[in-house]
């Protein structure tokens, strides 16, 4: 009987750990969160490029409260089917107080191409001084305050928090096309996004 009841109790954990290993699969953490994309160290390389497309990963649901508007959520989603350019900033990063307009620039380029730009702020705990620096830098795209990088880490797997500013440029399926971990200029950007935008449809 012992020994029968300590083979149940065993069977019980072992059921216990299997549902726990479950529900972190699946859990609101998970990069299967709607996404597929895993970042892998570059090894000092500052600009990364997916081709083909059918090889990329898909971002996750990024998502949070809008900068600028209060009560609104912000969502990745919001851009079905358009090229989108993610941009992580803070007001206190000097590179990006100075690629604020070439951003700007580009973003005012290839919007008509089906072109949205999107930033998310971070390690900004007072949220009205990031609202001046999108105010004082004329920024004309939203924003999703975060903070504690809760958004940012629905991008996908091991994405590094550490590097900002950081600009990715999404296809029109939202997988991730191209990845600067650097200050950028207008024409670093704008041949990439506008080589993006103009993948044909049945790749993108």
């Amino acid at each position: 009987m012992r020994f029968l009841s300590l083979r149940l109790a065993a069977a019980a954990c072992s059921a216990a750990l299997a549902a726990v290993i479950a529900g972190c699969a699946t859990g609101s953490d998970a990069v299967a969160q709607g996404g597929t994309f895993v970042f892998v160290s570059p090894g000092g390389k500052t600009e990364l490029f997916y081709d083909p497309p059918s090889d990329r990963g898909k971002a996750g649901n990024v998502s949070g409260p809008d900068l600028m508007t209060e009560g609104k959520t912000t969502s990745l989603s919001d851009y079905e089917g358009q090229v989108v350019v993610l941009n992580v900033w803070g007001q206190w990063c000097a590179p990006c107080r100075a690629e604020a307009d070439d951003l700007e620039t580009v973003y005012q380029n290839t919007k008509d191409l089906g072109v949205q730009f999107l930033g998310i702020n971070v390690k900004d705990p007072t949220k009205s001084k990031a609202q001046d620096f999108h105010v004082n830098y004329n920024v004309p795209y939203p924003s999703i305050y975060d903070p504690e990088f809760r958004t940012l880490m629905m991008l996908g797997k091991n994405y590094p928090t550490s590097v900002v500013p950081t600009t990715i440029v999404l296809d029109r399926e939202h997988r991730v096309a191209a990845v600067y971990l650097k200050e950028l200029l207008a024409e670093d950007l704008q041949p990439v996004v506008e080589r993006i935008a103009q993948e044909p449809q049945d790749q993108a």
